[in-house]
Order: structure tokens, then sequence, then C-alpha cells
């Protein structure tokens, strides 16, 4: 058998050992097969409440361990081909096994891929705030093209989306805005896009045609659980101003003050939400963007990271620091300035195409 082929299985067989034993796949399975004898008992739905919670954990660790099983089947057939292709002259098992090592590797890798999200919040879904920064309207043009490039990637992926709050500017484009993007993993994907995403171009809006270079901040924040508590007291850190909230004018203005904007005191966090018309439900949803942007700032301080990068406390633009440069004149290039990965297309990446950076920054950031 070639030499190549059979150092090449052996590194595949290494690399889906090692998911086994860093994923804990022995315990998991442990503990669906625990739970499906518990499912079995005839009293098992006699208190509802912690019956409901197991098959809500037997659904997640189901879900965990399904593509590591996979893989773990997988690794007996590579054994018995490396088996077979030492023993096989005509080559045909060798064929065999170069045709299961290219499947496995795409797998292996979105396995790999699902393991570097092992914090408990990168399961939740993602609240997204894109707020315009330095550059007058072509920064405010320049924040709804991110808004529009996180919406398509959500779509592309198929996950749910809600716009919470959009603030339009006078000329064109966005001062801020806030959606919900909801998909399994949708924080753990997009965690790494916080931070200042700078533009240059040609402006459209410079009838000399000169280049000019804009800047917008991107701040993601999880959608927390009702199993995680913040303690907020809310009557004296926190701040609650109404406002009308903007519509398309006519009959579609709003009349009243339902739109919510909250600022918590000690740390000058603030989100607003104006998607429902009720103030109560706006409210609601303001609460829980809080509590999602507190809690993501106390993950930022046990990890030693700077909180101050959140809330409104970071400079956009000239001095800041930029995570990825768009550039569109004169040469054509995104290139992320953390991980160096570079795409030459920028109109892909502007409509949704950052699973390449997404990959990368959480590749990036084992190494860290």
């Amino acid at each position: 058998m070639d030499s190549e082929l059979q150092v090449r299985a052996q590194e595949m067989v290494d690399r889906i050992v090692h998911l086994k034993d860093s994923l804990d796949y022995d315990s998991k399975e442990q503990r669906v097969q625990e739970i499906n004898d518990l499912m079995a008992a005839p009293d098992f739905w006699n208190d509802p409440e912690s019956a409901e919670s197991l098959v809500g954990e037997l659904k997640k660790q189901n879900k965990s361990i399904k593509p590591l099983k996979e893989l773990v089947s997988a690794l007996g057939d590579i054994e018995v081909l490396l088996e077979f292709a030492a023993e096989d002259e005509s080559a045909e098992s060798e064929q065999e096994l170069v045709q299961v090592l290219d499947r496995m590797d795409g797998e292996i890798e979105a396995v790999e891929l699902h393991a570097m999200m092992s914090n408990p919040e990168d399961s939740c879904n993602a609240y997204v705030a894109v707020q315009a920064g330095e550059g007058g309207t072509d920064s405010s043009d320049w924040a709804e093209m991110l808004l529009r490039m996180f919406i398509r990637w959500a779509e592309v992926r198929g996950f749910g989306l809600e716009l919470l709050e959009r603030s339009d500017a006078e000329e064109a484009g966005i001062r801020n805005a806030t959606v919900l993007i909801k998909g399994d993993n949708a924080y753990g994907y997009l965690r790494g896009e916080t931070g200042n995403h700078r533009l240059i171009r040609i402006s459209p809006f410079d009838s000399a045609g000169r280049r000019h270079t804009s800047f917008a901040a991107v701040d993601i924040t999880p959608e927390i659980g009702d199993d995680i508590e913040i303690d907020i007291d809310w009557d004296q850190d926190v701040r609650e101003d109404t406002y009308r909230a903007s519509g398309a004018g006519g009959q579609h203005v709003n009349k009243t003050d339902s739109a919510v904007r909250m600022t918590h005191l000690p740390t000058n966090a603030v989100v607003q939400c104006q998607s429902e018309r009720s103030q109560h439900k706006n409210r609601a949803s303001a609460r829980k963007m809080l509590q999602a942007k507190l809690y993501q700032i106390e993950q930022d301080k046990r990890d030693a990271e700077l909180a101050a990068r959140r809330g409104q406390k970071s400079k956009i633009g000239f001095g800041g620091e930029t995570i990825r440069n768009y550039v569109l004149h004169p040469d054509q290039y995104v290139k992320d300035a953390r991980t160096g990965h570079k795409a030459g297309n920028p109109q892909t990446v502007l409509d949704g195409g950052l699973d390449p950076f997404l990959e990368a920054y959480l590749k990036w950031q084992m190494t860290q």
C-alpha cells in the first residue's frame, strides 16, 4: 500500500480519536442511555416539568453526538480498509480507502468547527447591533450594507430574523439597527464579528468621485435563556426613555411613544427596541437585550478582554481598533486584521458569504 496513503489514513484515525476523547463522547453516550432508561419508566410523565427538561436534554445530547457518532462508526471502516489495502494487490481497496478519506475530511472539519463553539452561550440566538461611525453619509450607508450582509448570511443558512430596532439616517443608510438572528449556534458563529468594520471605496455621495473611508461598529451578544439570571436593579441602575418609533410616514407614523431605550448607568450600556406597536412588548424585548449585553460584558471581564468595546464606549473611526477591512477601490478585497484571512471578491462577502471569515476566526481563537 502507498505509504503516503497509509500516513493520511492514520492521521485521520488520530483526529477522530482525539475528537472522541476531547468531546467526551463516551460519557455523553452514557447520559443518553440513562435518559432513555428514565423515559421508559411508567411514571416518567408524573412530573411534567422534570420530564420536559429531560426530553430537552436528550434532544441536545443527541444533536451534539450525532455527527461524532458517524465519525466513530467510520473509524472502524477506515481500520478495516487499511487491513484490506495492505493485503490487496489489485489496489481496489486503496481506491475505496481514498474515497472514504475524502468524504471524511469534510465531516471531520464540520465536527471540529462545532467543537470550537463549546461555551454555553455559543448555542444561543444572537443579537446583532450595527452602528454608523465616522464618515458622515458614507458611514450610514456602510452601516446599512453591513446590516444587509448579516441578514443575507442568516437567510442563506435558513435562520430566523427579527428586526428589533432601526434608526434611519437623514440622507441614506442607518444610524443604528439591531436584529435578532435565530438559529443553532448563531452566537457561536458570529461572536467574532464584534468590533469596527472599515470600508474604503469611491463615495457614491461625493460629486468629485473621491475615495472615502467609512467606519461602522458591530456588536454581537447572545440571547440568554431564562435559566441564566442577571442581577439588575431596574429602578436604581437603569434609565428608561420612551420615544416615537420611526415609520414609513403618512398613516403609518407611530402616534404614541412606543419605542423604548434603556441605559444601564453603571456600565453605560444602551439598548433600544421599536419593533412592536406596544410599549409593553418593546420594554420586555429591551430588558432581554440589556440582560444579554450585561451578561456578555461579564463574560468579557472573565476572559480578561476589554469590556469597554461593548455598549457605546468604543471609538468607531480613525484611532479605533478595526477588525476587518473591506476595500472596493483601487484594489478589491476583504481582509481580517486578526486572522489575516483574505477574500478577493468583496461582493460575495457583502452578499452574506461570511463563513470563511467566521471559521478562520474560530480556528484563530483556538490558538490564542
